[in-house]
């Protein structure tokens, strides 16, 4: 068991075409709460899937809670589990565009789409939930130049990435925004199954070592000046 598991998390039941929390859902958890941002924030989850983020948040005393995600999926999910964790989450359809309708936020958290892929993403299956580009950054570099604008001063941002996604870039991109941005946690994992199914590709494409099958995680904090 992993040092991101070794605490209780909400009860998460998962719903065909919606991704099931793994890793990167689990450590992204355990981070916001680590952090102490939660109690009395106005939380923004993007990406937001099974909804555990969210209701992560609400149960860690944040007094208002939006969570988006594209997938009607998604969202039909996260609001069951909201309700099943006895927890209040504002569930929306929509995009990072469609949330800036309610901000701004004192804290915007996700776990958006890293994993590169041959093609851009498209469509609305399951795959949207990790494919993101042959970087990996179609959702990020979008999230990197929009948190500045969903937080309110002194706001605070956090997601996690993979390093396959460059988080040296998302760190970059921050800054040139106006962020204070930094890596406050990282973690290496062995492959999940779609790592392990596009594993061939990366080898091929040269951003993967031949026979590597693990990972580092890293969790980014940004502030908003």
């Amino acid at each position: 068991m992993t040092a991101a598991r070794e605490r209780t998390y909400p009860t998460i039941s998962v719903d065909d075409g919606v991704y099931s929390p793994q890793e990167d859902s689990y450590l992204l958890c355990s981070e916001i709460t680590s952090l102490g941002i939660l109690p009395g924030a106005r939380v923004l989850d993007l990406c937001t899937g099974s909804g555990i983020a969210a209701i992560e948040a609400a149960r860690s005393g944040a007094r208002e809670v939006f969570a988006y995600d594209i997938s009607e999926q998604a969202v039909s999910c996260a609001s069951a589990n909201a309700v099943a964790n006895g927890t209040n989450v504002n569930v929306c359809l929509g995009t990072l565009t469609d949330a800036q309708r309610h901000g701004p936020f004192d804290v915007v958290v996700s776990n958006p789409p890293y994993v590169p892929s041959p093609n851009e993403p498209e469509g609305m299956g399951l795959h949207r939930a990790w494919d993101a580009g042959d970087r990996g950054r179609t959702v990020l570099d979008l999230l990197c130049s929009s948190l500045s604008d969903l937080l309110v001063p002194g706001g605070v941002a956090v997601f996690v990435q993979s390093e396959f996604a460059d988080v040296d870039e998302s760190v970059r991109q921050l800054r040139l925004s106006g962020l204070d941005a930094s890596v406050v946690r990282r973690q290496t994992i062995e492959f999940g199954p779609v790592m392990h199914e596009r594993a061939a590709w990366l080898e091929a494409t040269r951003q993967l070592d031949v026979g590597r099958r693990h990972e580092e995680l890293a969790v980014i904090f940004s502030r908003r000046p």
